[in-house]
């Protein structure tokens, strides 16, 4: 028997819609992560994007666990000497949640062109509205 191996044009890509509240950030990022990743279907090949499309939405609403809120510091860096800013996970939740899980999520990824194409499929919203309904995606509860 031979290995099957998907090809990008058989790949039939669903939209998911998945509501972040009361969920703990990391055991989010990783669900969101596989379905965009593919690994999820029958014909999961790795070096194939076979992913599906991810709308996550009340991410205002996403749980960090522990004492992660007034520990664990959002890091970025301008590339200039002097550029490192760090925020505490309390405010950037308070500001910004949904970079909080597109972080999350990406950190889940590949670190590849491939894992960059599947990043793109995700939709991070801060409330319960999106603009995708002509999609017909599917609510997804985990």
């Amino acid at each position: 028997m031979r290995t099957f191996m998907a090809k990008p044009e058989e790949v039939e890509r669903r939209w998911y819609v998945i509501d972040a509240t009361g969920k703990p950030l990391g055991r989010l990022a990783s669900m969101v992560a596989r379905l965009l990743r593919g690994k999820h279907k029958v014909i999961f090949t790795p070096h194939v994007d076979t992913g599906d499309h991810v709308i996550v939405v009340n991410a205002e609403k996403v749980v960090l666990t522990g004492e992660k809120l007034e520990k664990k510091f959002y890091v970025r860096h301008s590339g200039y000497p002097g550029g490192l800013k760090m925020m505490k996970y309390a405010k950037l939740m308070q500001t910004r949640p949904e970079i909080a899980v597109e972080k999350a999520v990406k950190g889940m990824l590949p670190k590849t062109r491939l894992g960059a194409r599947m990043f793109r499929r995700l939709r991070v919203y801060r409330g319960p509205e999106h603009p995708h309904q002509a999609q017909q995606p599917e609510k997804l509860d985990f």
